[in-house]
């Protein structure tokens, strides 16, 4: 069982940046790729970002390459999500995900993940 907190949400105005955070509650650089989702109201949960076991890639949304960047820090457990450039289409909230071992880093499916932080809110304003 792995416990996922997420934080680091707010309000920003468009071109600002923000960086969550998600805390895992046991070690997951050996054993399980993380990926950020995230929902608009609305709308369907979709991908954002995944980052492999041991950060050795990654792999981005088309909506969001350039601008965010996923990172992990095994000292502490934590995956980040560096935005930059936001736009008000980027408003949503922010969820992380990882498990099974075996799910491959960007996939895509909601459905196919068994671990789920409760989310961040994420408002840009133009």
């Amino acid at each position: 069982q792995v416990q996922l907190r997420e934080s680091g949400g707010g309000l920003v105005q468009a071109g600002g940046s923000l960086r969550l955070s998600c805390a895992a509650s046991t070690r997951t650089d050996s054993t399980y790729a993380m990926h950020w989702f995230r929902q608009a109201p609305g709308k369907e949960r979709e991908f954002v970002a995944a980052i492999s076991r041991f950060g050795t890639s990654t792999k981005y949304a088309d909506s969001v390459k350039g601008r965010f960047t996923i990172s992990r820090e095994s000292a502490k457990n934590t995956v980040y999500l560096q935005m930059n450039s936001l736009k008000p289409e980027d408003t949503a909230i922010y969820y992380c995900a990882t498990g099974p071992e075996d799910i491959a880093a960007g996939t895509t499916c909601p459905h196919e993940y068994d671990y789920w932080g409760q989310g961040t809110q994420v408002t840009v304003t133009s």
